[in-house]
């Protein structure tokens, strides 16, 4: 044993794939392994990243950590089972189907001090980095993200698929209980939600607005924050950030005591940060950047928006507002 972390990938899909490679590339982890229920699947993924393909016995017994990057429905089963095995677990988002669920998973990482990860990347890029801290105490946040559709991530709704990032960004920055969730939405081209709206209102009077596609022909990431301090306006897409607050940059003429400020940042890969941030938690005791605790909060977040769609669906229905055949 050389000191790196021996990891195994669970799932060889689009997304276990870049994690294959990223762990492949590594200089403190190592590749043990692939397991996918697709044997050939993970055979391809294996050659192409260096490592073998594995049934799940195998990975386990060859491994030190595992990433799952199964599709969401097998989160919690192979979850459990790598951390009632001993191994560290990275979960791809979200932690799991159910609060029960991801309590469960937690539960085990406590009980077998093994540590416990959820994969929301937001927190990983340089986008995160150049707002955080930026702003305190929200009191409005509008978030935007839309995309052209891909078949792939159709196993989950939108809600699932693209606006728990958002929900994630915006639990983080406000910092304070739901209090409730209205939401609209409709699946369009796959069986789930395509498209989606909710409004969120926290304990503490805060209030966000997320909008969040997948049939979009164009791909489009924005969020606005407003707060007694100040206002910023985030550019996704143009890695661009604009910053109006109480002596921030150049004044502004209609704003006594205010100035206006801009600022950019540089991409990085933010799968390698989160992947060197898990080996940084196994093998040196860092702290866990995205916990369970917060995997469940996302999690809660996106259910509550779920359910909030599906009785405003009822609603309409029984208005006669909306065809139900």
């Amino acid at each position: 044993m050389d000191g790196r972390l021996r990891i195994g990938v669970a799932g060889a899909g689009h997304f276990g794939r870049y994690h294959a490679l990223k762990v492949a590339a590594s200089e403190r982890a190592v590749l043990a392994g692939v397991f996918d229920r697709d044997a050939e699947r993970a055979r391809t993924v294996g050659w192409e990243a260096g490592a073998p393909a594995l049934d799940w016995d195998a990975l386990l017994a060859a491994t030190d950590a595992v990433i799952v990057a199964a599709p969401a429905e097998a989160h919690f089963a192979l979850g459990a089972a790598a951390l009632r095995a001993g191994r560290h677990v990275l979960m791809e988002k979200p932690i799991a189907a159910t609060l029960a669920e991801a309590d469960e998973l937690a539960t085990l990482a406590r009980a077998a001090g093994r540590v416990l990860q959820v994969g929301h990347l937001e927190r990983f890029s340089a986008a995160h980095g150049a707002l955080a801290g930026r702003i305190a105490r929200p009191l409005y946040i509008e978030a935007m993200r839309i995309a052209p559709f891909k078949p792939r991530g159709t196993d989950v709704s939108v809600i699932l698929d693209l606006m728990i990032h958002d929900l994630d960004l915006v639990l983080a920055l406000v910092d304070s209980p739901i209090e409730s969730v209205d939401a609209v939405g409709a699946p369009v081209a796959s069986a789930y939600e395509d498209i989606a709206n909710a409004r969120i209102r926290f304990a503490s009077g805060a209030v966000a607005t997320i909008t969040a596609s997948r049939i979009s022909f164009r791909t489009e990431r924005r969020m606005r924050i407003f707060a007694r301090e100040g206002y910023l306006n985030v550019d996704f897409a143009n890695r661009r950030l604009t910053h109006i607050g109480r002596g921030t940059g150049n004044p502004v003429a209609q704003v006594p005591g205010f100035g206006a400020a801009e600022a950019g940042w540089e991409d990085h890969d933010a799968l390698a940060a989160e992947q060197a941030a898990f080996v940084a938690s196994c093998l040196d005791g860092a702290p866990v950047l995205v916990d369970a605790a917060a995997g469940r909060r996302a999690l809660e977040a996106a259910l509550l928006v779920t359910r909030a769609m599906a009785e405003s669906r009822a609603r309409a229905a029984a208005s006669g507002l909306l065809a139900t055949d």
